[in-house]
């Protein structure tokens, strides 16, 4: 047997030629130098590392030497790898902080800037405004309370002393949930909430009850089926019309500006005895127009006063349905249309520009009524 020819000189595969690795690692390092973008680089990444990369290919290679010739060939190799992979680690490194800073730029925000945006909307003036009332009131001492739409007839009517022929409680005035005989309607006041309140509440009480009403009225300029009331109740001793008087004046005060007062005028509520209609004292002529041709006001039409709502000591009856000796206490309560209120405040003239939800209408009053 002869001895193994140790002086095997083997062919070097071209893949493995150390100009050929070079050339390679040269075309690796310009590609990564060249990569603007991570996506780019990732690309770059595919081709010089991959399995099917030119350095991978040669690699391969190795398997193919005399186990004297695999040693050199694989540090060149794994040399030739490393310089491509750190060049890569290293231009990633870069490729990120640089995207870094470019997102922080392109976000800064100057906060010194003024902000020229245009509004994207507004609330709607009849929420602004139901706030509005409830704060004044919450600043004097009052609560504000809530109630469902949907109700029992005995709080909308029975426990309110309207009995079973009064004209509010037929379908052409009232919306009932089912039929005339299911007992549930969409309330038409705001009313129930002072027996809901009563029932919950020993007096003294003072409350305010913004919320939505229903009705079967047409709408036009004047009058729709939904709208929106708050009622104000107080129920304590010693009670009278010129604490309502006094409230009454205080409110309107509140809405339209000083000076601005109000008279009541005898009318009939069921729930309220005595009752009376609330006018105001005209904001845009203050009177003056009255008897005055020179001077007509298309506001009040030249009489001096507006209708606002309707007020009234608490009935007695509607006292005891709730538990309430009416010979220990007494109370006022009183109820004001929202709509109305905002018409008078901002010269709206039509009713149905409050509920047709047009931006360019809303967006005219902002963030407050």
């Amino acid at each position: 047997m002869s001895a193994p020819n140790k002086n095997f000189d083997p062919v070097m595969p071209a893949a493995l030629d150390p100009a050929n690795l070079q050339a390679n690692v040269d075309a690796a390092l310009a590609a990564i130098a060249g990569a603007e973008d991570l996506a780019t680089l990732k690309q770059v990444r595919l081709d010089h590392t991959s399995d099917r990369s030119p350095l991978a290919l040669a690699n391969r290679e190795i398997g193919a030497l005399p186990p004297s010739a695999k040693a050199d060939a694989g540090k060149a190799v794994g040399a030739a790898r490393g310089r491509v992979n750190q060049a890569l680690k290293a231009r990633e490194a870069e490729l990120k902080e640089a995207e870094r800073e470019r997102i922080l730029t392109a976000e800064r925000v100057d906060v010194t800037m003024v902000n020229d945006r245009e509004p994207v909307g507004a609330r709607h003036p009849i929420h602004s405004i139901s706030e509005h009332i409830a704060d004044a009131f919450v600043s004097i001492g009052y609560g504000v309370v809530e109630g469902p739409e949907l109700e029992s007839e005995w709080f909308n009517f029975d426990a309110l002393n309207i009995n079973r022929d009064h004209p509010a409680r037929t379908m052409q005035d009232t919306f009932f949930v089912g039929s005339a005989d299911s007992g549930a309607v969409l309330r038409t006041h705001t009313s129930p909430l002072q027996i809901r309140t009563l029932l919950d509440q020993a007096p003294p009480v003072y409350v305010v009850c913004p919320g939505r009403v229903y009705r079967t009225d047409e709408l036009d300029a004047t009058h729709t089926p939904v709208f929106h009331q708050v009622e104000g109740l107080a129920v304590d001793k010693g009670l009278s019309m010129v604490d309502l008087k006094s409230t009454l004046d205080w409110f309107a005060a509140t809405m339209f500006g000083e000076g601005i007062v109000t008279r009541l005028r005898p009318s009939y509520f069921p729930f309220t005895e005595p009752s009376a209609e609330v006018d105001l004292e005209c904001f845009a002529c203050r009177g003056e127009s009255v008897g005055n041709p020179d001077r007509p006001c298309r506001t009040c039409s030249s009489e001096g006063w507006i209708e606002w709502g309707g007020c009234g000591m608490v009935n007695p009856r509607v006292l005891q349905s709730c538990g309430i000796d009416p010979d220990e206490y007494t109370g006022f309560a009183f109820g004001m249309g929202i709509e109305r209120t905002l018409m008078f405040r901002h010269g709206i003239t039509d009713m149905r520009d409050l509920v047709e939800g047009d931006v360019r209408f809303t967006t005219a009053f902002g963030m407050d009524s």
